[in-house]
């Protein structure tokens, strides 16, 4: 792909017409600018992901007040449309509720591909198609690729800035619709259009963290929406045996180590799993976090007739290992570490894609035992 920005819809774009979804950030912005660059109609649109009120000065997420307004400024700038769509009330019921109830409930979610599943892609995707857009374009650092079967999703080019771990749930039909402009880029080229561009988010520091949880303390949000999460309770072995307390399940995630505040043990410990029923936490050594298998819900799978070996990735910065997919099993080569009920098992062939799904439960291996 070159700087000039595939859009797949041929040659000649005059007359076509391009939505993108814009959060305020560097990656949409010029998107933006490379759909507007083609001669298509373009027009940005934003949702609104939280009140107005509270959001206007946070800096650091998206979709707030603040980057409202330079995803304005950016369409002004570039001459096209903007519109901003409330979603409050869907964000917070299918996102930010979701979060905090997998959290009481002993998992570790992943709200960002909550949100593409919710908010972002399914009413982007009505919105855009009332506009009569011919496709949906996303800052998103992943790759579509034609194939023989239809359109693939593959990895960005820039692994540093690769998504496509988030994007594990895309189904087919808003595969054929989603365009991806920058999965081809490094990041660094991307803030060199946007200065090309004139825009003044050429410079802005990228989102991190959790987008409604900007100062990174996701425990303290959990409490606020479910006081039931700060209830303490025993660090225990693999045994059973009492070795400490704690403040809540909620401070812990499976492959922890820090935090837990226990000495006299021969080798580290790490938090092996979390019984929400009883507010257990049972802590072992690191051979304890070996699992051979997780058996998988929801499964999205975009790979065809794909058959036989394949990568699985089970945490977003992990890299991906040798695995099967068996009667909605991951069963993996060799033993994985700290693979965590509510995180997302994303299966790959090569660079592709092929889909992926929820990890709802784990089977430890033989090493572990």
């Amino acid at each position: 792909m070159t700087d000039s920005g595939d859009f797949q819809l041929g040659a000649d774009l005059r007359g076509k017409r391009i939505v993108v979804a814009m959060s305020g950030g560097v990656d949409s912005s010029v998107v933006a600018g490379l759909a507007q660059r083609t001669g298509a109609e373009t027009i940005g649109i934003t949702l609104q992901l939280y009140d107005h009120g509270e959001a206007v000065g946070r800096s650091g997420a998206c979709c707030a007040g603040r980057d409202i307004r330079d995803a304005r400024a950016v369409c002004d700038r570039l001459g096209i449309a903007h519109y901003v769509y409330d979603h409050e009330t869907s964000f917070r019921e299918q996102v930010i509720d979701g979060f905090a109830d997998e959290y009481l409930a002993g998992r570790t979610p992943i709200p960002c591909v909550r949100c593409n599943m919710g908010p972002k892609f399914t009413d982007l995707f009505a919105l855009a198609r009332d506009l009569g857009a011919d496709c949906l374009a996303t800052g998103h650092y992943v790759r579509r690729v034609a194939g023989p079967a239809g359109a693939e999703l593959h990895r960005a080019i820039d692994p540093a800035r690769d998504q496509s771990y988030f994007l594990f749930a895309t189904t087919q039909d808003q595969l054929d619709y989603l365009r991806f402009p920058l999965g081809g880029l490094p990041k660094a080229r991307v803030r060199e259009l946007a200065a090309e561009f004139g825009l003044a988010v050429a410079g802005k520091p990228d989102s991190q963290d959790i987008c409604f949880v900007p100062d990174g303390d996701y425990a303290s949000l959990v409490k606020k929406l479910r006081p039931e999460a700060a209830a303490g309770g025993a660090i225990v072995d693999l045994a059973g045996r009492e070795l400490g307390a704690h403040a809540g399940i909620v401070n812990f995630t499976v492959g922890q180590r820090r935090g837990l505040e226990i000495g006299g043990s021969p080798e580290p410990l790490y938090v092996v799993r979390l019984e929400p029923d009883t507010r257990r936490v049972v802590v072992g050594p690191r051979r304890a976090l070996a699992v051979d298998a997780a058996r998988l819900t929801e499964i999205n799978w975009l790979g065809g007739d794909h058959a036989g070996p394949l990568t699985a990735k089970v945490r977003s910065m992990a890299q991906p290992v040798p695995a099967r997919l068996e009667n909605g099993r991951v069963l993996f080569d060799a033993p994985e570490y700290g693979v965590s009920p509510g995180q997302a098992a994303v299966l790959y062939d090569g660079d592709r894609v092929l889909g992926g799904g929820w990890i709802a439960e784990t089977e430890r291996a033989q090493i572990a035992a």
